[in-house]
């Protein structure tokens, strides 16, 4: 299966091999490609992005976007942007760890302490600092997304306490935080694709996974996993990026209107967003999943180990993490 999929990816990458900006009758087509279902907010914030940057240029440069994982998992569309084949993609911060070090620590559980404080962090001059960390790997932030918070859903029972994950495999992604996170909380961590965690699920190759609303109702798992426990552990956003091969062939003008209208974008998401995680909850709860919301403090208390490994093994984050702490108003 895996050598199969493969061989489509680098099918895939001979198809786009034009390159990831291509000129069409004399307007410039950036293609961006994402994981997500097009009833996604992101999907919708990018035909927003795609709209505003041709508003932008007179009709001199096009967005052309591929949803739901036409071009490969969010791994493989990094890929596709290092070696310039692809335009533009969204992907979870989570899995820009391997480029930067310091994006990592936006996975940190309970790193912010309120949504104000998220926005001013992301925001503000460390946020700009994290989005052009990975430009060393040719992959260049433009802005983040709200990807909301993450919390546990699983298959048998609630998980309200962390003594719940015990014994369970649970899903995550691709990241050295969230794994150290969920081995502190108690749970066995098992990284799963996005794309094949609903048949992980029914097959009984993890028991539990954790996502926040919209991602937990458009993925169809709560088909299969009828709790849903808010406990919010991490905020981890989505980051937009460009590969920088497509940016350096933009002109100055070409690259102003570019981030203007993913900055724009990036508003327009956080409203959709918001929408999407009250009508999540509407509906997860109307198919059965019983909803609830632990105690917060139990999770917090194991997970000051996650912060400990994270001074000891890479002192020179302590920092970054210490400023992001400390920001305020």
């Amino acid at each position: 299966m895996q050598m199969t999929r493969r061989i489509v990816f680098v099918f895939l990458a001979l198809v786009l091999a034009l390159g990831g900006c291509q000129l069409d009758t004399g307007v410039k087509v950036i293609k961006m490609g994402h994981a997500q279902v097009v009833s996604h907010p992101v999907h919708q914030a990018m035909i927003f992005l795609g709209e505003r940057l041709e508003e932008k240029s007179g009709g001199k440069i096009k967005v052309k976007v591929y949803p739901n994982q036409q071009l490969g998992t969010e791994r493989e569309l990094l890929e596709l942007l290092q070696i310039g084949s692809l335009g533009m993609t969204k992907v979870s911060a989570a899995s820009l760890e391997a480029f930067s070090p310091e994006i990592s620590v936006l996975g940190l559980p309970y790193l912010f302490r309120d949504d104000a404080h998220t926005s001013q962090v992301l925001q503000g001059e460390i946020g700009k600092e994290l989005l052009l960390s990975t430009e060393k790997y040719w992959l260049r932030g433009l802005c983040f997304y709200d990807a909301g918070k993450r919390s546990f859903y699983s298959k048998t029972k609630p998980i309200e306490t962390p003594a719940d994950l015990t014994g369970l495999k649970v899903r995550v992604q691709e990241s050295k935080m969230a794994i150290n996170m969920i081995r502190g909380m108690g749970g066995s961590p098992t990284p799963v694709s996005y794309g094949e965690l609903y048949t992980a699920l029914q097959q009984g190759i993890v028991d539990a996974a954790e996502n926040n609303p919209p991602s937990f109702y458009n993925s169809r798992h709560y088909e299969v996993c009828k709790y849903y426990s808010i406990d919010e552990h991490t905020a981890i956003p989505d980051v937009v990026l460009v590969s920088t091969k497509v940016w350096s062939e933009l002109s100055p003008e070409e690259q102003k209107w570019l981030q203007e209208a993913a900055n724009e974008s990036a508003v327009y998401q956080e409203g959709l967003w918001k929408e999407a995680v009250e009508e999540a909850l509407r509906e997860v709860q109307k198919a059965g999943v019983k909803i609830s919301y632990p105690s917060k403090e139990p999770f917090f208390d194991k997970v000051s180990g996650v912060y400990e490994q994270v001074f000891k093994e890479q002192p020179q984050l302590e920092p970054l993490i210490k400023r992001i702490q400390q920001t305020t108003k």
